[in-house]
């Protein structure tokens, strides 16, 4: 089954330095799975699928210049399966 293309929504929010990294239109109703370092991965509570990464405290990690490329500390396939 060929991978479904989307979009990755990438949101950071300076003033509490957390990066977050989602599949989906809109946050859903879920939980963090701790994968360590301060990095998690969202898991929707209905399918139980990963929808996104939580990285906090992201600038202790990687101190940010003005303009940064910032290598992540994951590698990730994301599917969808056809459902009958």
């Amino acid at each position: 089954m060929k991978p479904k293309k989307g979009r990755l929504r990438i949101w950071y929010d300076r003033e509490a330095d957390f990066l977050e990294l989602r599949t989906t239109p809109k946050p859903t109703k879920g939980y963090f799975q701790n994968l360590g370092n301060e990095v998690f991965a969202r898991i929707d509570s209905k399918t139980k699928k990963v929808v996104g990464f939580s990285i906090f405290n992201l600038t202790k990690h990687f101190p940010l210049k003005k303009h940064t490329e910032l290598p992540l500390p994951l590698k990730a396939e994301i599917q969808t399966t056809a459902t009958a």
